[in-house]
């Protein structure tokens, strides 16, 4: 993902939720609609996100340390998780607690049309916003679905402003629907079943967030296509003869990290599979420039010792050796 791109994305988001926060909480204030309260939360917990993504963004900027020698890529992956957390506590929660109290204690709506016309407005606005994500997704969703792209994206932002603005179109039609049917039947408790039908939603999106960050937290190979080009780039040469096994890992969205045993010429001199590895480690940079850290080691391929298939002691997070009985 372009840092760009994201930026922007995430801009626009944050400039439409501090108007539409406002314009709902005066709604709110001269109309007495829970689910304008509800509303408003939403936006502010969403602004809190955008400004907890512009923070990992730029804390992920700093220069690797010795005690962090692969950098700070992951921190976008922490504020995103972060982000998730807020929405389905701040959002969510809260919306689900004044939506039950709304139907517990129903009255009438004041001034029907401040919730109306704000609730317009902000499905205008929040339309401007959702537009701004799904063009700057485009470029880097290429052919995949929606639903994959969300899924597989390594850069957090886009995939998050995108959820958070499609939650808040479906939460601002919930809203109007529950403040329409309040004034239509002239019972209140609409306007808290549609506080609650809100509250769900956001728990649903915050739930998907969490999922999809956890999984970038818990460190994420390359995609299939990027392996396939990594595969081709390291065989190109003489002396590289193929890759015994390889492992990747997203140290960050644009930050890879490539291990691989690879099978050399066993008639190869010192300085011949030095020169090789070079060579390969070159190749890979020019066919995947987000690989920034390679670490490729030289072996003999043997036939007998494929057959065995991978060590599981040799996996991280694979079997271990029990303890000696004493």
């Amino acid at each position: 993902m372009s840092a760009s791109g994201g930026t922007r994305a995430i801009v626009a988001a944050l400039l439409a939720n501090l108007s539409i926060a406002v314009a709902k909480f005066v709604a709110f204030l001269f109309s007495g609609s829970s689910s304008m309260l509800a509303e408003s939360v939403h936006s502010v917990a969403d602004s809190g996100n955008q400004g907890l993504l512009l923070l990992g963004g730029k804390r992920a900027q700093r220069q690797a340390t010795p005690q962090h020698p692969f950098g700070f890529g992951r921190e976008r992956f922490i504020y995103a998780f972060l982000v998730s957390i807020v929405l389905f506590s701040v959002g969510g929660m809260f919306a689900l607690y004044e939506g039950y109290e709304k139907i517990k204690h129903p009255h009438e709506l004041e001034h029907w049309y401040w919730p109306v016309g704000v609730l317009v407005f902000a499905i205008i606005a929040e339309g401007f916003s959702f537009r701004t994500a799904i063009k700057e997704s485009n470029p880097q969703r290429g052919k995949e679905s929606w639903k994959d792209f969300i899924r597989h994206a390594k850069a957090p932002e886009l995939p998050v402003v995108l959820l958070e603005d499609f939650g808040a179109l479906v939460g601002l039609v919930l809203a109007l629907g529950g403040v329409g049917l309040a004034l239509l039947t002239g019972d209140g408790v609409w306007d808290g079943i549609g506080t609650l039908c809100i509250g769900i939603l956001l728990i649903l999106i915050a739930l998907v967030l969490a999922a999809e960050t956890k999984s970038l937290l818990l460190g994420e190979s390359a995609g299939a296509e990027v392996v396939r080009r990594i595969e081709t780039a390291v065989v190109a040469g003489d002396t590289v003869t193929g890759i015994i096994h390889m492992r990747t890992l997203h140290l960050g969205p644009e930050e890879l990290l490539v291990a691989a045993k690879i099978a050399v010429r066993h008639d190869g001199t010192a300085t011949e599979i030095a020169s090789a590895i070079d060579a390969a480690e070159s190749r890979i940079r020019e066919a995947v420039p987000i690989a920034r850290v390679i670490y490729l080691e030289p072996d003999i391929y043997s036939e007998s010792e494929a057959a065995k298939g991978p060590d599981p002691e040799a996996t991280p997070g694979g079997p271990t050796t029990p303890p000696a009985a004493h």
